[in-house]
């Protein structure tokens, strides 16, 4: 139970995807303009990467013992076709956050942090209640990033800021110094 915790912990703030990895910055940067919509997408990307860790260690445990050099094209279809269900389900259940997500509901489909999830996992030899918990807190910390980020750019708007890093090169200062607080985790977690 106490190692479960740790996967958990890791995968949240220690190894953020996002912050540490650098994996998903897609969605990181466009995404987060508005605090419920980066919300809203960080609970899609958990339920992504949690139905992703159930079906990588199906994949990984049944399939690919006897086909190895099939993990990542088949870590890619999978990735796909849970997106394609997602977006199905959001479309028919809540079609306003469908229209506010757009274009980056697709995106989640070429999220590397989706693909890092069921390629770290298998690798790391996660069973199947590791692998979920370890899905959970790495869609916590892609959670946590965007809704960070999103909260910190709406700030943004009512402060008085030079023209020269309004937009993008503002993100990217954001980003940066989010990525350096994140690495002051490992320091208090050292025995992750």
């Amino acid at each position: 139970m106490d190692n479960l915790f740790w996967i958990f912990i890791s995968a949240l703030l220690v190894n953020n995807f996002i912050l540490s990895y650098f994996l998903g910055l897609c969605p990181f940067l466009g995404v987060t303009n508005n605090l419920t919509t980066a919300f809203r997408l960080g609970l899609a990307n958990i339920f992504v990467m949690l139905i992703t860790a159930i079906c990588a260690w199906l994949l990984n445990t049944f399939v690919l013992e006897y086909a190895p050099y099939l993990r990542l094209i088949s870590f890619i279809i999978v990735i796909a076709s849970t997106v394609q269900f997602v977006e199905m389900a959001i479309k028919k259940i809540s079609p306003e956050l469908f229209r506010a997500l757009g274009i980056f509901l697709p995106l989640i489909t070429t999220n590397c942090a989706i693909l890092g999830l069921a390629l770290f996992a298998t690798n790391k030899g996660y069973g199947l209640i590791e692998g979920l918990v370890y899905a959970l807190g790495a869609g916590g910390g892609v959670t946590l990033a965007l809704v960070l980020m999103a909260g910190i750019r709406e700030e943004t708007r009512i402060l008085d800021i030079p023209d020269l890093v309004k937009g993008t090169a503002l993100s990217l200062i954001i980003a940066g110094i989010l990525s350096m607080a994140f690495m002051g985790f490992a320091g208090m977690f050292s025995t992750t």
